[in-house]
């Protein structure tokens, strides 16, 4: 009988492990930076949870994510929830430990959350065209202030989210005498990087979101790199803007027009859902703008704009 040979064990060449570097970094890159931060912070709060509390989190058992979920449910909206699952889940990976987010347990609880909860969600106030032109009526004719009409203009009439605000680059900007082509790069819609573009046009009125973006790169001087820049108190041009700044700048110019509400990011792109709900824009037309996968996201800004469009009360008789 002829006997069997062990194949000889082979070093990896050199060639592979350069390959296998190269798929962790690539590996690392998919998912988004705001996303990435928001795992790390998710899973610190979790595993800090844990230990008071003698609780393993990693590996964690279903029990502790159910107890976790549970304990916070009165605390947290049901999306940051779900947020903070996922976290947990990714941690648990990137350990190689096994964790199914859909075993009966969690799950159940998760169920019943969705259920049950009466927290009402927060909402943030859409900063519809109205309340948007007080918010920058008050900005002073600074370098400061004609950034912060810029980019509050742009930002609600290409429904931007603020990550994308702040990572725009002149160079994804191609003004015409229509108005403005716009490449977005990435955003949370579009994870992978494969560009998606938008259009503004000019409106020829003093709000007019073109022309006050181009006044704020002229006085600013910017003709490359990131579009959106911090600005110091002495009115000189500093290092590229965060997310955390967009919300800050709307929060500030709403407060300082006395808008009532919860103003922030994301007041823009609902402004920009609401408000064109309100100006009888069709639904198709608003998604092309929003980039919104999940349209039943985008129809309940369609239904708030269309509240009192909907409502029958003339028709009572009252």
């Amino acid at each position: 009988m002829t006997d069997l040979i062990a194949a000889p064990y082979r070093l990896p060449s050199l060639d592979l492990i350069e390959l296998e570097q190269e798929a962790a970094e690539v590996a690392s890159q998919a998912r988004s930076a705001n996303t990435v931060r928001a795992y790390q912070n998710d899973w610190s709060h979790f595993s800090s949870w844990c230990e008071p509390s003698g609780l393993q989190a990693l590996p964690a058992t279903p029990r502790t994510v159910a107890l976790y979920m549970t304990a916070h449910k009165s605390q947290y909206s049901m999306a940051t929830l779900n947020r903070r699952l996922s976290a947990i889940a990714a941690a648990h990976r990137m350990a190689d430990h096994v964790f199914d987010t859909r075993c009966r347990e969690i799950a159940l609880v998760m169920d019943g959350l969705r259920r049950t909860k009466t927290v009402q969600q927060r909402q943030v106030k859409a900063l519809i065209t109205p309340f948007l032109k007080r918010a920058i009526d008050n900005a002073q004719d600074t370098l400061a202030g004609q950034r912060d009409r810029a980019l509050i203009l742009i930002g609600m009439a290409g429904a931007f989210r603020r990550s994308e605000l702040v990572t725009l680059n002149v160079s994804d900007l191609t003004f015409s005498p229509e108005g403005v082509r716009i490449v977005i790069q990435r955003s949370k819609g579009d994870q992978f990087g494969q560009g998606q573009v938008i259009a503004i046009g000019r409106t020829n009125s003093e709000y007019c979101p073109v022309a006050n973006l181009q006044a704020y790169l002229e006085q600013a001087g910017i003709t490359a790199s990131r579009v959106f820049r911090a600005i110091d108190r002495h009115g000189n041009l500093k290092a590229n803007m965060t997310d955390q700044s967009v919300a800050l700048i709307i929060k500030k110019r709403a407060n300082q027009a006395g808008l009532e509400g919860e103003y922030s990011g994301h007041s823009l792109r609902a402004g920009f859902a609401t408000q064109a709900a309100k100006s009888g824009v069709d639904e198709r037309k608003i998604a092309s703008t929003t980039r919104h996968k999940n349209m039943e996201v985008l129809r309940r800004y369609i239904r708030e704009g269309n509240l009192f469009t909907n409502a029958v009360t003339a028709d009572l008789g009252l």
